[in-house]
Order: C-alpha cells, then structure tokens, then sequence
C-alpha cells in the first residue's frame, strides 16, 4: 500500500470558516468602534476586512482542495484537525486493537495503542465513507501491525 491521504470533509471545512467569518465580523466591529473613537480613517477598516475576506477564500480553498486530514502509511498514520483525538501519531506496530464505536452519537474509530494510549478518529470529518475507512485501515492493520480484523 502506498501513502492515502483522506482530506478534510466539506461540511467540516464549512463550519471551520464559518467560525472565521463569525470571527472576523467580529474583529471589523471592534476595528469600526476603536476607529470611531480614536477618529481614524474608515480606509484601515476596509482594509482589515479585505485582507480578512482574502485569508478566509484562501484558507477555504486549501481545506477543501489540499488539506489532509488523515495519513496512512505501511508504517504508520497520522491525524490532524481534530481536537481531543488523543495520540494523533503512531507506529501500526504500536496499535492494539482498533474498534469502531460512538463519541457523542457521533460515528468513530478507535485505535488503542499498546502503552495505554488511544486516537479517536471521528469519521464525519473526513471526506471518505465509513466502510471505505474501516476497510482502509483494517488493510493498513493487517500489514503494519498483524492484526486481523477491526472489531
């Protein structure tokens, strides 16, 4: 098996910029009432917000086009974007066992790591089908770690 990239799912990516539009409107009203106070030019503001506006189209296009969310390799995986994951790198050989389960009535892959250790890996971020995922990492499994199946 080859390196597989699985990015980021598009509603995923959508909420992530939807925080940044929520985020920037805020930072352009605070920009506005500073500016009205300290009696600046509205040109800074519009010029905050454009330089805004053109982060969020290009962070947008890099999430939905380039960024990957999960790596995995003949040695290893890597998980990234996720926020309590847990370990987001390690070895197969360092896997236990892999389970499939729900966080928060969310679907997800556990994998259990051998030192006690565990990276959840919640499949709705990711742009892939669930059993399209189980069978990839139960391939990556079986070579990297031995294990025969993902419970």
């Amino acid at each position: 098996m080859q390196q597989q990239d699985i990015r980021i799912a598009p509603a995923f990516a959508a909420r992530i910029l939807g925080f940044a539009v929520v985020a920037l409107g805020l930072a352009i009203l605070v920009l506005v009432v500073v500016a009205t106070l300290a009696d600046l030019s509205a040109g800074v503001t519009v010029v905050v917000a454009a330089v805004g506006l053109f982060a969020i189209g290009v962070t947008g296009l890099y999430l939905v086009n380039r960024a990957v969310a999960l790596r995995i390799t003949d040695q290893g995986y890597r998980l990234r974007y996720v926020r309590g994951a847990g370990v987001t790198r390690a070895r197969w050989g360092d896997v236990e066992d892999a389970v499939t389960t729900y966080v928060a009535d969310a679907p997800c892959v556990v994998l259990r790591l051998r030192d006690g250790g565990s990276t959840t890996i919640p499949v709705e971020i990711l742009a892939i089908d669930r059993e399209r995922l189980v069978a990839v990492l139960q391939e990556a499994l079986e070579r990297g770690s031995g294990l025969k199946r993902l419970r």
